[in-house]
């Protein structure tokens, strides 16, 4: 398969100064057969004059981060990238292509996650063209083609991973933006090498939960939050009174058999993973 070929025009400037020479010449010769009645240089000054005319068509203009494809008669000839003013063959084709970096943002997908939960999703997709003659030939439109590969990367990265996860060491769509984000890139950029396209960044731009079940995830998130405060609130709780045991322990502050050690460990849990204010009871007697 053929890829993109580099190619240089003939300065356009030169080739103006040659033209207005030959346009002067040629004027000169026809006032000269003018002038002795011979037919023949005039004949020939106004065919130099259509030539210079039609060979007009030959001058382009390339910007920065610009570039023509030229075919002629459909043959791919090359591309022209250098920017400046050149000229070319006027029976050639030149189409305008730019590299400039561009980004599109996909629309709001709705798709189900790895666990089948309907969430929607978008991306922001920064890509350049780098193969004109890929982009060209390769696909009937590269910019349609990019923005459908795009969205079906997407879709396909959405199922791959779980909206959320309690497990730290899980990937989900949420929390992992750096690891999904590559996973993204790698995944349109796949997808689109065959259209000359160099994909730059890829990120979600967009991530939420269907509508449809969007109040019962946000209960379901409050009620794992809870959870994992309360747990880390036990550990915190235990470890607490197991210092405080055996530092009474230690220096011998009181003696507490069996029973009252299960009585203040009741009365320091209650105290340390209550969620209101503990309100002190004084007991004047005995436990016993």
């Amino acid at each position: 398969m053929s890829t993109e070929k580099e190619i240089k025009g003939f300065s356009g400037w030169a080739m103006v100064l040659a033209m207005v020479g030959s346009a002067v010449l040629a004027v000169w010769s026809l006032v000269s057969g003018l002038r002795d009645g011979s037919p023949a240089a005039g004949i020939s000054a106004i065919i130099v004059i259509a030539l210079d005319l039609f060979a007009m068509s030959g001058f382009t203009v390339i910007n920065p981060n610009e570039a023509r494809l030229v075919t002629l008669f459909g043959v791919y000839k090359g591309t022209l990238r250098q920017p400046g003013f050149w000229w070319v063959n006027p029976l050639t084709t030149r189409r305008l292509l730019s590299l400039r970096i561009r980004n599109f943002e996909s629309g709001k997908l709705k798709v189900n996650d790895r666990d089948a939960n309907p969430i929607e999703i978008a991306a922001v997709v920064v890509w350049r063209l780098v193969d004109t003659f890929e982009a060209a030939f390769n696909v009937d439109d590269y910019e349609h083609f990019m923005h459908v590969q795009t969205e079906a990367a997407l879709r396909n990265l959405a199922t791959s991973y779980p909206y959320d996860t309690h497990d730290d060491q899980m990937v989900c769509l949420r929390l992992s933006a750096g690891v999904v984000a590559d996973r993204l890139r790698m995944e349109i950029q796949e997808r689109l090498t065959k259209a000359g396209i160099e994909v730059i960044e890829a990120r979600i731009s967009h991530l939420a939960y269907a509508p449809e079940i969007a109040g019962a995830m946000l209960r379901r998130q409050q009620a794992a939050a809870v959870i994992g405060a309360r747990q880390k609130i036990v550990e915190g709780a235990v470890g607490m009174v197991e210092m405080a045991l055996a530092e009474l322990s230690r220096k011998g502050v009181v003696h507490l058999d069996e029973e009252r050690k299960a009585a203040m460990v009741s009365n320091l849990m209650v105290v340390l993973c209550s969620d209101k204010g503990a309100e002190p009871v004084i007991n004047a007697g005995s436990l016993y």
